[in-house]
């Protein structure tokens, strides 16, 4: 892999000599202009506008266009003359954790390796630091003429510098938004909580760029000779939704059947209930089961058999009333209910069987 820049990461009085690789590559098809009468190819060429004639790579420099217009040449010299400590290292200015950089910042990515065999103890220094701290190290560099923002971090065991945009060139997002106001209705929202858990997760490793394959099919195709055909393809979507339930029950199928789950014509979605509003639902049942339970103990009775068995069975109907679901606690609580009327029926009878017994005797 080939460098393309130079330079040190200074860390307090650490200095690292370093190399910067670049991270990512394009994959995209590159296509030519061509003359499309005759297929000849078009070309940029650069011209001196005063000699009107081609000039060489090598005959070329750099200059700045005032408001004027008038044009003040910069060499290589004067821009190495910039008093920047940053011209040809990487200043650290602090550390600090990654969720409070804005990925609205993140631009290209590179890969810092060492330059030579001194820089490989301070480089794992760094390295390790940074790893143990959880931490990103955000630091300052000149590169292609301009002092930029970056931000490294550890990949496996590389350092890894991330180009971000000073906070200035980040554009405020107001007047984006809808303005309009919406209400979204907690049954739009279970309904998309249902939708994500459907779709699930991906493996970015197994993400690819169609579009780019089929390209390459098609360059293949023709240079073989052979003419290729396409159908019209799908029309987008861009209509208004009218019945966003509707559309949202629809995504749910859709991805269901995607995922090779079963999805009946016609069948209803079925909603997934958020984790906030289920809890409140066991709470209010178990409330309900304590009330119940509180209701279904029979009175006591010291002088019968028969009441003790009956407050037994009470008590039992109580318990059974706390530990059923919320749609069988009102039949638990009319068993808890007739249990007890039936004890306080028979202590009354054996009560009145006693008086009856001592006014015979007597």
């Amino acid at each position: 892999m080939r460098s393309i820049w130079n330079g040190n990461i200074s860390f307090g009085l650490v200095s690292i000599p370093i190399k910067m690789y670049p991270a990512t590559e394009d994959h995209s098809v590159s296509f030519r202009q061509i003359h499309t009468t005759d297929g000849g190819r078009i070309r940029y060429r650069k011209v001196c506008e005063l000699e009107e004639k081609q000039v060489e790579a090598a005959e070329i420099g750099r200059a700045y266009e005032d408001a004027d217009g008038a044009l003040i040449p910069i060499t290589e010299e004067d821009l190495a003359a910039v008093p920047l400590p940053t011209t040809r290292a990487l200043e650290i200015e602090a550390f600090v954790s990654a969720s409070e950089i804005d990925p609205l910042q993140m631009g290209d990515a590179y890969y810092l390796g060492v330059n030579g065999t001194a820089a490989a103890k301070p480089y794992a220094l760094l390295r390790e630091a940074l790893r143990r701290s959880e931490k990103v190290a955000i630091a300052k560099y000149v590169h292609r003429g301009r002092e930029r923002l970056g931000m490294l971090r550890v990949v496996g065991d590389t350092l890894a510098l991330h180009r971000l945009l000073w906070p200035d060139e980040v554009r405020e997002s107001a007047g984006v938004a809808p303005k309009e106001k919406v209400k979204v209705k907690p049954a739009e929202l279970d309904l998309a909580d249902t939708l994500m858990a459907t779709l699930g997760e991906v493996e970015m490793s197994e993400l690819h760029d169609e579009y780019h394959e089929a390209l390459e099919s098609l360059v293949a195709a023709k240079v073989s000779g052979v003419t290729t055909t396409a159908g019209p393809g799908e029309e987008p979507k861009g209509g208004q939704v009218v019945d966003l339930m509707a559309a949202l029950k629809d995504s749910v199928r859709t991805a269901r059947q995607s995922r090779g789950e079963p999805a009946e014509e016609g069948a209803e979605a079925t909603v997934t209930e958020l984790r906030g509003r289920k809890k409140t639902e066991q709470k209010a049942g178990q409330k309900t089961a304590k009330k119940a339970a509180k209701r279904a103990p029979a009175k006591r009775s010291a002088s019968s058999t028969g009441g003790k068995a009956a407050k037994k069975t009470a008590t039992s109907a109580a318990k059974t009333a706390e530990k059923r679901t919320p749609a069988k606690k009102t039949a638990a609580k009319k068993t808890a209910a007739s249990a007890k009327k039936t004890a306080t029926k028979k202590t009354a009878a054996k009560k009145t069987t006693g008086r009856r017994g001592s006014r015979t005797a007597s």
